[in-house]
């Protein structure tokens, strides 16, 4: 008689929380159990990022997944409310679906193709979004061009940003390269000039001194000898 109970209660729950109001404000992981399918996952892409480690998916991704599993009570995402809530009454296993069937059958005739062709029309709506945010990530990472008439993400901004920087470092980098090879011209000249300059100083200042010995010794010679010969007069 409990097992019954618990099931009446499933039932009710049920039946409340299919309200709109109510799944509108319903907390954060209360949506339908997710069921894993083959090669599920983020896939690997290649960045010379390593992608943060997140432990707990954000309010607004969760209320947006929420919104893409919003049917309209008939259809398999109510289904899985209505198993969340007999397996909180203690149901498991082939009983649990194959009772919560039934009775979601008896509310509002719904055949198992029906049902399971709804399951695959959820699965193909969260896969389309998933392609759309993950072409949308590519376009914010600069992995793919921006589609026409949208404006760049703030990654692309500063991507092209860094790009015309590097151009223009580079850019003066060499401009830097080319003065400083003219600079090492420069101070060559410049030291060929001083050298040739201190080179003639140094042959003017021996050819200058040559003639001045030779001035005075002649000078002297000539006081000498012609003074003597003058007084001898």
């Amino acid at each position: 008689m409990e097992m019954f109970d618990n099931l009446t209660k499933a039932a009710k729950d049920f039946f409340v929380e299919a309200d709109d109001e109510a799944a509108k404000t319903a907390p954060a992981g209360t949506g339908p159990v997710p069921f894993p399918t083959a090669g599920a996952g983020v896939p690997g892409t290649a960045s010379q990022f390593a992608p943060p480690a997140v432990t707990q998916a954000e309010q607004r991704h969760l209320d947006h997944i929420a919104g893409l599993l919003t049917g309209n009570g008939k259809d398999f995402a109510a289904f899985t409310k209505m198993v969340k809530s007999m397996a909180a009454a203690g149901m498991s296993g082939p009983l649990l679906y194959q009772t919560a069937f039934n009775a979601f059958a008896a509310i509002n005739g719904s055949t198992v193709p029906g049902l399971l062709t709804s399951a695959n029309e959820f699965e193909a709506a969260l896969a389309a979004d998933r392609d759309r945010v993950l072409a949308r990530h590519r376009e914010k990472m600069g992995e793919a061009p921006a589609a026409a008439g949208a404006a760049p993400s703030a990654i692309g901004q500063l991507t092209a940003q860094e790009k015309q920087l590097a151009a223009d470092l580079a850019a003066l980098t060499q401009q830097l390269q080319a003065k400083q090879q003219q600079l090492i011209q420069t101070q060559q000249q410049l030291a060929q000039e001083r050298q040739k300059t201190q080179a003639a100083l140094a042959s003017y200042e021996l050819a200058q001194s040559s003639a001045l010995t030779e001035l005075q010794a002649h000078h002297k010679a000539a006081e000498a000898f012609l003074l003597t010969a003058g007084s001898a007069k």
